[in-house]
């Protein structure tokens, strides 16, 4: 990957296997696919070099052309974050990129919509049962009735009860929650169905409508698009569905009123991820997916990446790309929140590689974080999300966020990205029902084999010879169609995940 690389990562569907004999280099062992083999020996102590970044120290002596994994390396200390400076640096000369255009859904706020739903958000999991129950029913009943919208979803969580609601950290999902339900994807329209004696009050979730509504206690009709489930108009169970399904007709009919229209590349929101990752990530798809983020921030769009444990190890690579000595501030900041957050849990960055991570050929989280840092492109990062806001200005973003596949998305959700690009080396059926996924596949064997799962093949570029500029040419379009309304394979199969809100305040 770098001239100054002593590692090698084999390629080659099944692997290598012992004897093998690689520019003159014989194999000491069977090297599986996606795993280094060291091109020169190595003693004790000796530094192993990937992406031109130190990713550990031998424990011991390895000869050349043999196995380097997780058994054999150390993880080296992450960098201090004391000693991080801004060194400013001249901005990037940027060619912009004109002409590109989807099909989307504009916004009374000024932010497009790729896709039209009804969203239904809840204000305590206790109602849970209750939306999903209406959901189907809207599903079946009334969706049919109005062919220009999407679908319905139940923003489903597990908070709002039984926790210190006035904690420092319950800002946190408060704030995810409140912008979650002002998604592009929802058009501003999302209902709120709320028990009633919960502490996540509807009042403290969305502040700004109840302040210009004079009367709420006759909720089940409000023009919020607000069902209070112990309202006293509710005399049983069909009672709350009845109030439901009324509010939701109200909702539909206004969304079906909305049609597709022309918009620029800039009205692109893209978040990034990545799960399930192997050692080729950081070969094909995260490097093809970093030029495709940076053709979207030429065109003037916004492109959100995170996981704060996947980028710690490299983050004097980001401090250098920071667009200004308070953004540079900002990403340090975060990564010290983060740190100590990790602390008070008595873990550390060092826990975030999964056993298929190791099985793909990732040795450590610095390996991962190098990989994983190329999927953000060569931009400078125009900013910082603090986890469960929403993103402000253009270009390129890091939102600080937990590495969990899940909690990740919910929050770039939040941030408000309308497309969401997730790459994968070893394979999840990871999807959201909020926005559409694409699924880009590191190794073409994985592509193949989950083909209806997969929606891109950037194994191409080992498999086939395509190169890097070539592939992420291919996502930025793909992007583009997905945006105006071509379905996903996640979307085509029905899958989804739950969202999974960051709480890191007390339960009690």
């Amino acid at each position: 990957m770098n001239p100054a690389d002593n590692v090698a990562v084999v390629a080659n569907d099944g692997g290598l296997r012992e004897g093998t004999t690689v520019d003159g280099l014989a194999l000491r062992h069977h090297v599986p696919q996606a795993h280094k083999v060291a091109l020169a020996p190595l003693s004790a102590g000796d530094p192993v070099r990937r992406y031109g970044a130190v990713i550990g120290y031998a424990k011991e002596s390895i000869p050349a052309g043999g196995l380097v994994n997780e058994t054999n390396l150390e993880l080296p200390h992450a960098p201090s974050l004391e000693s991080l400076t801004f060194a400013g640096r001249a901005a990037k000369a940027v060619e912009p990129l004109n002409g590109y255009a989807f099909r989307g859904f504009r916004n009374d706020d000024g932010s497009v919509g790729t896709r039209n739903i009804l969203a239904i958000t809840n204000t305590v999991q206790c109602v849970s049962g209750i939306v999903g129950h209406a959901v189907e029913r809207i599903r079946c009943e009334l969706l049919p009735r109005f062919p220009h919208v999407d679908d319905v979803v139940a923003l489903d969580h597990t908070y709002g009860c039984g926790v210190a609601i006035d904690a420092p950290g319950a800002a946190i999902p408060i704030r995810t929650l409140h912008n979650i339900a002002r998604n592009p994807n929802f058009a501003g329209l999302t209902m709120v169905v709320s028990l009633g004696c919960e502490k996540l009050q509807p009042s403290m979730l969305f502040p700004e409508t109840f302040d210009t509504l004079p009367d709420i206690s006759k909720p089940a009709s409000d023009p919020a698009g607000l069902v209070i489930l112990q309202d006293e108009s509710h005399v049983g169970f069909e009672a709350m569905i009845g109030s439901i399904l009324q509010t939701s007709e109200r909702q539909l009919t206004l969304l079906d009123r909305r049609r597709r229209k022309r918009c620029p590349a800039s009205d692109l929101v893209v978040g990034l991820q990545c799960g399930g990752s192997d050692s080729l990530s950081g070969v094909t798809a995260n490097p093809a997916l970093g030029h495709a983020a940076d053709l979207v921030v030429r065109a003037g769009g916004t492109v959100i990446f995170s996981e704060v444990t996947e980028v710690r190890d490299g983050i004097d690579q980001l401090i250098r790309r920071a667009a200004s000595p308070e953004i540079a501030a900002e990403l340090a900041r975060q990564m010290e929140w983060y740190d100590h957050y990790l602390s008070c849990g008595q873990s550390d960055r060092s826990a975030n590689t999964t056993p298929g991570n190791k099985k793909g050929g990732l040795s450590n989280v610095v390996e991962k974080a190098l990989g994983s840092i190329a999927k953000s492109g060569s931009m400078p990062i125009n900013g910082v999300i603090p986890p469960g806001e929403r993103a402000q200005g253009s270009g390129l973003l890091f939102a600080a966020t937990p590495a969990s596949d899940f909690i990740c998305g919910t929050l770039q959700l939040a941030a408000g990205m309308n497309v969401h690009v997730f790459t994968t080396g070893q394979g999840t059926p990871y999807g959201l029902a909020e926005v559409p996924v694409v699924k880009v596949a590191s190794r073409s064997e994985l592509a193949k084999r989950w083909h209806d799962l997969m929606d891109i093949d950037a194994g191409r570029i080992v498999s086939a010879g395509q190169t890097i500029e070539s592939m992420g040419q291919s996502m930025f379009e793909k992007m583009l169609a997905i945006a105006s309304g071509e379905r996903t394979c996640a979307e085509r199969l029905g899958l989804h995940n739950q969202l999974a809100l960051f709480n890191p305040g007390p339960v009690t």
